[in-house]
């Protein structure tokens, strides 16, 4: 986890420091083809893995639950916060 926390400092401090190339644009392109990869090679890790594909409807419906519950959970907080601190009241 130090490793990951490092890698990424670093890349914060070389961002910082990069950030008045014009060309350096093209990072954005490169991240989301990286993303795509990275979540090519995360599909073949599960694909190839017999206890997780046996058990794909069970995770399946829990992965649904708890993201319908982020979902909802997310809602309710945004409207919240927009009735708390957006909306003047009649006052």
């Amino acid at each position: 986890m130090l490793t990951v926390f490092a890698i990424m400092l670093a890349g914060i401090g070389a961002g910082y420091f990069l950030r008045r190339i014009p060309d350096i644009k093209i990072i954005g392109k490169l991240i989301t083809c990286f993303i795509f990869l990275l979540l090519f090679f995360l599909g073949i890790s599960v694909g190839h893995n017999e206890k997780i594909v046996n058990n794909l409807t069970t995770i399946g419906l829990q992965a649904l639950i708890i993201t319908m519950g982020a979902i909802a959970g997310s809602i309710l907080l945004a409207w919240f916060v927009y009735k708390k601190f957006f909306v003047k009241g009649k006052e």
